[in-house]
């Protein structure tokens, strides 16, 4: 796990290399070729040392032919049974490095399809002379690049390419972002940056003129259903749930847990302390004071259960306020979940015991997992117009919470993917309106394309695609990128079993109703933990990875004002509908995820405007 830089035409030394040093403390090493009408290729990375200790998997890292050079962030999960496949075998070491170097040397762009694991990558071509990047399936590791005709530049962060280009705030973004509370691949918040598409690579051409990006997707079409028992559809699924998570334990350090209340991560501890000797650690983070979302009992619970070793954190409103800016500036780019401060906490804890981390992430999209399945689930089965009369009785009746709001606003939407959309939207199209007169326009439009002609079949439930696009947009974009940021920021990698390319692929093969069913989500998942688990944990009611803001911003609302009212957000933002929002969380109404997407835009228009 590593962090990566390269530029053609945009040389760098270590004092830019540095600002990704924190994700690689244990080695930089910065590379320069001469390459195609004398175009200059730099390749910088920065090591965080976890599969061969040794100098044999530093990086960047070149073939003994000196035709291909690479710069590779991540895992590649199934190395070893590539390694088989592979005529060259005269390797130095060990790593998975070495083995996607001299795998994708042999089997070129072909071999994409073929990883599985975590990546972003560059790959030199000093034949063809190209440049290869890519980007893992799911997006569990995060890629950008900017490329304009005479220069490029790509990394694993956005700070970098900053250091080397200068650019400018893309403002169409904002309404997006205010929308979907993150921002999708392609789209960044600057004009000149994009990030990319998860399962995605693109190509570019140093022997050619103008430097341009051609990008193209390596992942197919979701599977089409198979013809399974439940039963034996269950011993399939525990199969490769232990294979998943077994292979990545892989590394030559030791190997903790991130563990909440949920089954999840239980099921996940549960089996990765099977697969080794030593006790495991696990990770907890919670609140100081007894709330709702508070799982530390439970979580201790199950540490008990699984003879865990336990280390728990606690955070409160002041370390939340405090800690707000740091942990905006780390996750670089504005991201609706206020989440984000309990992961920035966890990682912190889990960085000073072990380097590697496994978590429970990842169920709940393919799965069925959230609350919001349910509404498509119920869709199916009643006539549209009741979801019609639905949205215009909701309103009426006084209902505050937004949960429900939102799901009866978006289930009245007869376009599956546009519904599936705003059924994420935290401000509706009018109020992002009055906020920014900005309309939601071509990014929506082109995200609804994107999502029809590549990932999701014309035969599948609208359900079913729900669980597609969450699984590819909202959850690589979101909870992933934001996980991997934070948690880099410690030098700690995060790993997601759960999000194993075999498993989803048989996840998305599999009949609906082995997912989601009446007021139940992970039904096969759950019917798979009772090998491990106790019904206790196996039926505990769903908690949210939340902080208690309902409360807090009423408590600092002081500290809430002067951010809103008086900082970067006002020059962007009509600063009457802000205030809007603020009296109406305040008077009762929940507007707290309003709240947060205002506070952190306003917090990344500080940094970045």
């Amino acid at each position: 796990m590593c962090r990566i830089l390269g530029s053609i035409n945009k040389p760098f030394g270590y004092d830019v290399l540095d600002t990704i040093k924190h994700g690689g403390p244990d080695a930089q090493n910065i590379v320069t070729i001469k390459s195609a009408h004398d175009r200059e290729v730099t390749l910088g990375h920065t090591r965080l040392s976890i599969v061969d200790l040794s100098d044999a998997g530093s990086q960047p890292m070149t073939t003994q032919d000196g035709r291909f050079t690479i710069i590779f962030n991540g895992e590649i999960y199934n190395h070893k049974e590539l390694r088989k496949n592979i005529r060259f075998q005269n390797f130095r070491g060990h790593s998975d490095t070495e083995t996607l170097l001299y795998y994708l040397a042999e089997h070129g762009i072909d071999g994409l399809s073929h990883l599985n694991g975590i990546f972003a990558f560059a790959l030199y071509d000093n034949i063809e002379k190209t440049v290869l990047i890519a980007r893992d399936p799911f997006g569990v590791k995060p890629l950008y690049y900017a490329v304009n005709g005479t220069s490029a530049v790509f990394s694993s962060e956005i700070r970098p390419i900053r250091k080397l280009i200068s650019t400018s705030v893309n403002v169409e973004a904002i309404s997006l972002f205010l929308s979907m509370r993150h921002l999708p691949s392609p789209y960044t918040m600057f004009n000149e940056i994009n990030k990319m598409r998860p399962g995605h690579y693109g190509i570019i051409r140093l022997a050619e003129e103008s430097l341009q990006i051609q990008v193209f997707p390596f992942i197919s079409k979701s599977a089409q259903q198979i013809s399974i028992t439940f039963d034996e559809a269950i011993e399939e699924y525990g199969r490769l749930v232990k294979q998943a998570i077994t292979r990545q334990m892989m590394g030559d350090v030791d190997v903790g847990v991130l563990l909440s209340g949920g089954v999840d991560s239980a099921l996940v501890a549960a089996i990765a302390s099977r697969s080794t000797s030593k006790r495991m650690k696990a990770f907890t983070v919670g609140f100081e004071n007894d709330c709702m979302e508070n799982e530390i009992d439970l979580a201790k619970e199950t540490a008990n259960i699984l003879d865990l070793e336990q280390h728990v954190v606690t955070i409160n409103e002041n370390d939340y306020f405090n800690d707000f800016e740091k942990c905006c500036r780390s996750v670089e780019e504005p991201i609706g979940a206020d989440s984000t401060i309990m992961m920035y906490h966890l990682s912190e804890l889990a960085s000073q015991h072990v380097k590697v981390v496994l978590t429970g992430q990842g169920a709940d999209e393919p799965l069925g997992g959230y609350f919001r399945y349910q509404g498509e689930y119920i869709r199916e089965q009643l006539p549209a117009f009741v979801f019609k009369v639905l949205k215009r009785l909701v309103p009426l009746l006084g209902i505050k919470n937004q949960q429900l709001l939102r799901g009866a606003r978006s289930l009245a939407i007869n376009d599956d993917i546009k519904r599936i959309f705003n059924s994420y939207a935290v401000f509706t199209e009018d109020e992002i309106f009055k906020l920014s007169g900005l309309r939601l326009g071509n990014k929506s439009e082109e995200l609804v394309r994107y999502f029809n002609n590549l990932l999701c079949r014309k035969e599948q439930s609208a359900l079913q695609r729900s669980l597609i696009i969450d699984s590819h947009m909202d959850l690589a974009d979101n909870l992933l990128i934001y996980t991997d940021k934070l948690s880099m920021n410690f030098a700690l990698e995060t790993r997601v079993p759960l999000l194993d390319l075999e498993l989803v692929r048989f996840i998305e093969s599999l009949p609906i109703e082995y997912k989601v069913r009446f007021r139940k989500g992970k039904v096969i998942h759950k019917a798979f933990a009772k090998s491990y688990l106790p019904e206790t944990i196996i039926n505990r009611k769903k908690r949210s990875f939340a902080p208690p803001t309902d409360v807090w911003f009423r408590d600092k609302k002081d500290v809430l004002q002067e951010k809103l009212y008086y900082g970067k957000l006002p020059q962007y933002l009509d600063r009457h509908e802000i205030e809007n929002n603020f009296t109406s969380h305040l008077s009762g109404h929940d507007r707290r995820l309003h709240l947060y997407l205002l506070l952190v835009l306003n917090e990344w228009l500080t940094e970045n405007a």
